[in-house]
């Protein structure tokens, strides 16, 4: 999130630099050349200009999506300030109030000029409950702005990932609310249908209707919308969206009119909650029990890749869940089916340096992979677990750390992400690549090669930048 901070004082400049960063990408502006100069040298974004002209703030690049910060010492040359502001486009100003004995008084003072700025005086406002305001107030501003674009609308489609699992389909019922639209002008929609039995049981148990659509059917709708998926993923099969939400790293090569991608937060969900409250929508008990359900099973109960915002999500969530419903859920996580591939990927793993690898072979649904992946992580001394199998014309790979090690994420794209769709977080990660595609890479291996290949590939991956232990053990 851009912030342009316009100072007056140093003291202004460090203070907002300690409590904007790293949640803002902050950029300060100050009249004093030898100031600027000063803070440059320190390592602070910090440019020189005359703060009563509008090209300054074009220079800047000022959009109406920038959060722009302005010091009020009390001085007079404030308003023309904020004239150029408001000429060079900027919309989402926040006036920081610094060194005026009545707050008040000088905040009705500029609202009578200026009535859609934002008035914080310094003895109200510090840390945390600053940092919250502006991350609300940019949230509200981008939601009201993908809620305009998709207003006019007939029918929309709401996009998720193959075999959708919990966070996937409450970020669709999430989105659908906060677009304040129907199943009938909203559709949750995925290529391939749901196959984990928890995920089947989640569906059926607040009526989620997950349609199954081609890829050319997409272009019928009016807007497209992706969340908790990117259009990389779908492999150039779906070449127009609209909006895209999501926490996995962001990915190059597309375009869409809006995005918010927060690889810092532990779910999608997470994200669709923050979107829900800034524009005041009633939440659902079922809309509740979905989104709580997709946090603690995409964070493993904040135990994988959660943070603050994820915990806040939890708790605002909880008491409008039906906490019943989320135990019967989770009880569909242990099958006969899951545990036969449990028992193959003991009989063919092999484990060197606390890393398990284990090639599955054929396999007639994708959740077996990761469910095996997650299964032996848990064991004493694995720290890493990459397990793969086929399935259809496709080699599916599941990968899984302790969180503390190498990035999982970049270990796909490092190896399979040029012959297919690779990609996730520091602690978990996924790659898609077809069969053909990667024998013409590694070669034609043998069932019995393929896990060998891989391991091999994971301990070149980790030695890049650990000491050599070459442990043998096997699985």
């Amino acid at each position: 999130m851009r912030c342009l901070a316009v100072c007056q004082t140093e003291l202004a400049v460090r203070m907002l630099d300690e409590i904007l960063l790293p949640s803002f990408e902050v950029e300060f502006l100050v009249e004093s050349k030898p100031v600027a100069r000063r803070l440059h040298d320190s390592g602070l974004n910090v440019t020189a200009g005359d703060l009563r002209r509008t090209d300054t703030y074009l220079k800047a690049d000022l959009t109406p999506g920038t959060c722009v910060v302005v010091e009020d010492t009390g001085k007079r040359s404030l308003k023309k300030i904020l004239e150029a502001i408001w000429d060079a486009g900027g919309s989402l100003v926040y006036v920081l109030g610094v060194g005026a004995p009545d707050f008040r008084s000088r905040e009705e003072e500029l609202k009578a000029q200026f009535p859609e700025l934002n008035y914080l005086a310094l003895s109200e406002l510090f840390g945390g409950p600053l940092l919250t305001e502006f991350s609300r107030s940019l949230t509200r501003l981008k939601v009201q702005q993908y809620q305009r674009f998709f207003s006019d609308a007939d029918r929309i489609v709401i996009l998720l990932h193959n075999d959708p699992d919990p966070d996937a389909m409450a970020s669709g019922l999430a989105l659908r609310n906060v677009l304040r639209r129907t199943k009938q002008t909203a559709v949750i929609a995925a290529l391939q249908g749901v196959t984990r039995p928890e995920n089947q049981r989640m569906m059926n148990l607040l009526d989620i209707h997950v349609e199954l659509i081609s890829a050319q059917h997409v272009a019928d709708f009016d807007r497209v919308a992706m969340v908790d998926v990117q259009p990389h993923y779908f492999g150039g099969a779906i070449d127009r969206v609209d909006l895209v939400i999501d926490h996995h790293p962001e990915m190059t090569g597309y375009t869409a009119v809006y995005k918010d991608i927060r690889p810092h937060y532990g779910s999608t969900s997470t994200i669709l909650t923050e979107h829900l409250r800034a524009v005041d929508v009633n939440i659902s008990e079922r809309t509740a029990t979905a989104m709580l359900y997709a946090i603690k099973s995409d964070t493993l109960f904040f135990n994988r890749q959660a943070n603050r915002v994820d915990i806040e999500a939890f708790s605002y969530l909880y008491p409008l869940a039906d906490a019943t419903l989320i135990r019967k859920m989770e009880g569909a996580e242990i099958t006969m089916d899951r545990l036969e591939y449990v028992l193959k990927a003991k009989q063919h793993g092999r484990m060197q340096e606390q890393v398990f690898c284990a090639f599955l072979g054929s396999s007639p649904r994708e959740d077996f992979i990761p469910y095996v992946a997650d299964f032996y992580l848990q064991l004493e001394n694995v720290k890493w677990t990459i397990v793969f199998g086929i399935v259809g014309d496709s080699l599916i790979m599941s990968v899984r750390n302790l969180g503390y090690s190498r990035n999982a994420g970049e270990f796909v794209r490092k190896y399979f992400n040029d012959i297919g769709s690779a990609g996730g977080h520091r602690s978990m990660a996924k790659a898609v690549v077809p069969l053909s595609a990667f024998r013409e890479k590694f070669g034609n291996l043998a069932a019995d090669e393929f896990t060998e290949r891989v391991l091999q590939l994971a301990l070149e991956f980790l030695h890049e930048h650990a000491p050599d232990k070459n442990k043998l053990v096997k699985a």
